[in-house]
């Protein structure tokens, strides 16, 4: 089961690095306005996430990996929070404040929890 996880983190930082590569404008308008560069933002985290999720592949630097998504994921925060800020104008319905809630509540804390897992 941990080696699935393990597997599956790879793929999922991986992709997601490649993502803010791939489709930069899908992250640019969730990174708060008080982050200057922007886009050096969007690009340098997308890196990391690349970088982060290769090393887990590599026993001897797996651990390093795990705990380098942990700090991202907690350096994401402020965007979670910003895509909550924005995600309710008040002529909607706030469909998209229920799924940034339960991103940051839910899911956000779950995906720490699987890099400490499969950290080892």
């Amino acid at each position: 089961m941990k080696k699935f996880a393990l597997i599956l983190g790879v793929l999922l930082y991986v992709m997601a690095g490649v993502n803010h590569f791939w489709h930069p404008a899908f992250y640019l308008h969730i990174i708060p306005p008080y982050f200057p560069f922007p886009k050096a933002v969007n690009y340098i985290s997308g890196a990391l996430e690349l970088i982060l999720g290769l090393l887990l592949i590599f026993p001897s630097m797996r651990y390093f990996g795990a705990i380098g998504i942990i700090i991202l994921l907690i350096l994401f925060i402020p965007a979670h929070i910003y895509t909550i800020q924005i995600a309710c104008p008040a002529d909607t319905n706030c469909n998209n404040l229920w799924l940034a809630l339960i991103r940051l509540i839910v899911v956000q804390p779950i995906l720490i929890a699987w890099a400490w897992w499969i950290k080892d």
